[in-house]
């Protein structure tokens, strides 16, 4: 297995299936390959660099989620580096959704702010707003280019 080069607060490229580029940032990371992202469009004709991130804020992504390491440390996800200041807390561990579709019940799963690989429980939470927000599961690599060129459908810019 590759060297792992990256690390919490590092923006990086996800190459999209239409072509183009998606943008992402490390937030929490594992170093057991469990990291959780924010993913952000449009989708982009070339590799932005670390200044045309700068910006880019959480409530912003188009994607939030627990994902595999796997694109990082293969370098198919080029990293862009990591912008001065990182500051975690503008970059929250969100509970994640998990809905059973067997018993219509729907939980906040709440994984240890410091390891996006830890579990400390589940809370089951009414129907309605509480079923919204990022959805529980470890993306892969593949998993998360294919959702990232559905959502960012639109040509690159």
């Amino acid at each position: 297995m590759p060297r792992i080069r990256y690390r919490e607060g590092d923006w990086f490229v996800v190459p999209l299936g239409s072509g183009g580029y998606a943008v992402g940032i490390a937030a929490r990371c594992n170093p057991k390959a469990a990291i959780l992202g924010y993913f952000f469009g449009p989708a982009r004709s070339e590799i932005p660099t670390l200044a045309d991130v700068a910006t880019l804020r959480a409530p912003e992504a188009v994607l939030v989620g627990r994902f595999s390491h796997l694109g990082l440390v293969r370098g198919e996800w080029p990293i862009l580096g990591r912008l001065p200041g990182w500051d975690r807390e503008r970059w929250p561990m969100p509970a994640l959704v998990r809905y059973e579709e067997l018993s219509g019940r729907t939980f906040h799963v709440i994984y240890d702010d410091d390891d996006p690989g830890k579990l400390l429980r589940e809370e089951q939470v009414p129907p309605g707003l509480a079923e919204q927000g990022p959805k529980d599961g470890l993306m892969g690599a593949g998993f998360v280019e294919r959702v990232l060129t559905l959502l960012l459908s639109s040509a690159p810019s």
